[in-house]
């Protein structure tokens, strides 16, 4: 079994909280650890647990499968651009989008 990629993960986690403007102390405090766990986990010195990556995530309101998208092997290179754009779109936009696939479905 192959080990999951921590460094990538925790990019993941960095890049997607600047991108929302939030700092690190921001995330701590909603999630109820130190920022230097936060700073621990952006940086791949400790692997962030199920459970912590699951609150962080709540608070950047994103899926987990964005944060590990590079794990799946059968991701199509679409889909993680695809990802990628929605992760910046508020809900407002994602639900739009959501109107807009859903149409082109029909």
């Amino acid at each position: 079994m192959q080990e999951l990629n921590f460094e990538e993960i925790g990019k993941n986690i960095r890049d997607t909280r600047i991108q929302r403007h939030y700092t690190q102390e921001y995330i701590a405090n909603k999630i109820g650890v130190n920022v230097s766990h936060i700073s621990n986990i952006e940086n791949n010195r400790v692997k962030v647990s199920l459970t912590t990556l699951v609150a962080i995530c709540n608070v950047l309101d994103l899926s987990v499968d964005y944060i590990l998208r590079k794990e799946y092997m059968a991701v199509d290179a679409i889909d993680q651009e695809i990802m990628k754009e929605l992760s910046s779109c508020s809900p407002e936009q994602k639900e739009k989008i959501l109107n807009i696939i859903q149409i082109l479905h029909s």
